[in-house]
């Protein structure tokens, strides 16, 4: 998969004009959120590419970033600070999931020796929240803040598969889907068919739809008081290691098992807090 698949600029539908909408802040996170994994060093014309703006509008918005500190620049490139950090800390200090899923993912990653993930929906894309890893196993680097589209990942489908009706109709209309590999599920009817799958069995197993050699189960957290699904949480599996089981349905059988009991407890610890 390349970097451009998984860490392009946010796609995003364009808000309709309104008194309550204030164009220039839009535009100046749409600066920010420009940056990312495959990104994270752009010239002013790079920066105006990716976001769809004239030179000079990316240039006052990025040198207002840098006077407010969060972008540096050498006087030919920029570069997003730490401080872009302080945007998103209060959102993940005021939800309570990070923290609860942390242990249990921890126990997960242990039991099993892979990588555990917590993540959100937003927008069209999987916001991760939490994440333990034990070894490198994507292209792409995957940590706290990582996003993805959710169509082509398990813990996206499983979110999506929870979405009432109308919100669900609303992201199919809206997505633009991609073959991020040959596996990828690129037509609506197709999704809409394995996101009921998932609804109904409560699972997501993901095979080398989001990158070749990668597959991934997760299982939704929920939020019972809520009555609605808070988040999801996955494993993810090199695609080689499972073949090599013994018994590879077996095994994944197994990580199923583990990843839902993981959804269910963090499920509890979600309900009880809220």
């Amino acid at each position: 998969m390349t970097d451009a698949a998984v860490a392009g600029a946010p796609r995003t539908r364009a808000p309709q004009a309104s008194d309550q909408y204030v164009q220039s802040l839009a535009r100046g996170l749409s600066v920010i959120r420009a940056f990312d994994a495959a990104h994270p060093v752009m010239t002013l014309s790079e920066v105006a590419a990716r976001t769809n703006l004239t030179r000079a509008t990316a240039r006052r918005f990025l040198h207002t970033l840098v006077e407010l500190g969060y972008v540096r620049t050498d006087g030919k490139t920029f570069a997003l600070t730490a401080m872009v950090l302080q945007l998103g800390y209060s959102y993940l200090s005021a939800l309570s999931l990070p923290q609860l899923a942390q242990p249990h993912l921890e126990d997960l990653s242990l039991n099993l020796g892979e990588s555990t993930s917590a993540a959100v929906l937003d927008g069209m894309d999987i916001f991760y929240v939490a994440r333990v890893t034990t070894r490198r196993i994507m292209t792409v680097g995957i940590s706290v803040g990582t996003r993805f589209p959710a169509y082509a990942t398990s813990m996206g489908r499983v979110l999506l598969a929870n979405l009432p009706p109308q919100k669900l109709d609303e992201y199919l209309s809206a997505v633009e889907f991609k073959a991020l590999t040959p596996r990828t599920i690129t037509a609506r009817e197709e999704l809409v068919a394995e996101l009921n799958r998932v609804r109904k069995q409560g699972w997501c197993l993901l095979d080398q739809e989001l990158e070749i050699g990668l597959m991934s189960i997760a299982a939704p957290v929920w939020n019972h008081n809520a009555g609605h699904v808070a988040a999801a949480v996955n494993v993810s599996l090199q695609a080689q290691n499972v073949a090599a089981q013994p018994n590879p349905e077996a095994y994944l059988e197994s990580v199923r098992e583990q990843i839902v009991e993981t959804a269910r407890a963090i499920s509890r610890d979600v309900s009880a807090k809220h």
